[in-house]
């Protein structure tokens, strides 16, 4: 805790339920009183401020990513056999450009016929369901915002359809942490190997009957060994990315949209906007990255001893790079606070900086781009059931699990 001229103690713990609701202000403080804040209970280091943030991102070599990005999960010794996510050069480096041609522009904007397709299915469905077409009361996220994702990333995996929903469910569980968890509770770990299972069981099947999934293209691919050869992905590598690209591209997309959801209801002008003029989409989907990132903590372990806001700090000390913070900071940009789909900025570290930005931003952008564009055409105002709003609790990812809404239809 931190005392600097308020009556308050200034405490920050990513596991406290009613800290997560609204962390900002909290955030704020970090940054001008204590940029480099510590919490002994959980033992680590928290950078908010925009700059240190970026910085740490980029400097893989100090702040290293081997030894798990996730709190609750991280060592105190590097992991073995990690997914891609948690590991440094050259292991990463090696990983990343064996899977990268997956999300080459082309091929991302290959997929956008078919999220629309999805897209428009799953509003149908919403909208014929309801007694009134033209008032539809149904959940944004539940029955929209992550079912999109799931479909998307299933298909490229090649997981069948009657599979897809069970999927989803396990991978929620899996991530959840309950008020007094700071390790992963039972009903974690349970869901944590259903989902291990199912995508071992799938890469075996796909070792028999390959297609033109994902999963089967990652089973040919080769990787350059050091002394000249070339070698197969294993099984564990496998599956580590797959279980990585299924619930990270999940989360993202289902808090993203779930936000937006919640702040276009907070400001409906914004979302006015939008009505009238589509193409401000893509800028106002980074706006929402910057304003609530989805994932706004990512641990990090120091390699070396080093000097930061005038304490030293020996290696192996475990850090909290705040991109949530690093989004509201005064120091890069005018009035964080204030939403504004036209503001003009050039970056924002939500996905991430550097090695380690986020593999599947452009997937998420597009995703994210064609759900509201449909969205906003067929309901272009709704209003948030606010007492039926249930947030996402994990000690990285931030947003809501329920928005109930009631959305107003364009009439013909």
């Amino acid at each position: 805790m931190t005392t600097t001229g308020h009556e308050v103690p200034l405490r920050y713990d990513p596991f406290d339920y009613a800290i997560d609701a609204d962390p900002h202000p909290i955030w704020r403080r970090m940054r001008d009183e204590a940029p480099l804040y510590r919490n002994e209970e959980h033992d680590f280091w928290a950078l908010s401020r925009f700059a240190d943030v970026l910085e740490a991102s980029l400097d893989w070599r100090t702040f290293s990513s081997a030894h798990g990005t996730v709190l609750d999960l991280m060592s105190d010794e590097p992991l073995e056999d990690a997914s891609m996510i948690f590991t440094d050069p050259p292991e990463h480096d090696e990983l990343r450009h064996l899977v990268s041609p997956a999300f080459t522009p082309r091929r991302i904007a290959a997929l956008e016929d078919r999220a629309r397709e999805i897209t428009q299915q799953l509003l149908d469905s919403v909208q014929e369901s309801a007694t009134d077409p033209h008032l539809v009361s149904f959940d944004f996220v539940q029955d929209f915002g992550a079912l999109l994702p799931t479909t998307v990333i299933s298909s490229m995996l090649g997981v069948p359809e009657a599979d897809q929903d069970e999927l989803r469910g396990w991978t929620d569980t899996m991530l959840y942490r309950g008020p007094d968890d700071t390790t992963p509770a039972e009903t974690s770990l349970e869901a944590m190997a259903k989902v291990g299972s199912y995508i071992r069981d799938l890469i075996d099947d796909r070792r028999t009957n390959p297609g033109d999934d994902l999963v089967s293209v990652l089973l040919t691919a080769e990787l350059d060994r050091p002394d000249g050869g070339t070698r197969r992905l294993t099984k564990r590598e496998i599956h580590d990315f797959t279980i990585l690209l299924f619930a990270a591209g999940n989360e993202t997309v289902a808090r993203l949209l779930g936000n937006a959801a919640v702040i276009f209801d907070q400001y409906p002008d914004q979302r006015a906007r939008l009505v009238a003029d589509p193409t401000l989409l893509p800028n106002a989907i980074e706006e929402l990255l910057r304003y609530e990132a989805p994932s706004p903590v990512q641990g990090r372990v120091s390699t070396r001893e080093q000097e930061l806001h005038g304490i030293r700090l020996p290696a192996g000390s475990r850090f909290l790079l705040l991109t949530g913070s690093a989004g509201r900071d005064e120091r890069e940009y005018d009035e964080p606070d204030r939403f504004d789909v036209t503001r003009t900025f050039s970056r924002h570290v939500t996905f991430g900086y550097g090695i380690h930005f986020c593999l599947g931003a452009s997937l998420a952008r597009l995703e994210s781009r064609v759900a509201l564009e449909e969205m906003l055409r067929r309901f272009p105002t709704w209003e948030v059931e606010a007492d039926g709003l249930e947030r996402v609790h994990t000690s990285n990812v931030r947003g809501f699990h329920h928005v109930p809404v009631v959305a107003s239809a364009v009439t013909s």
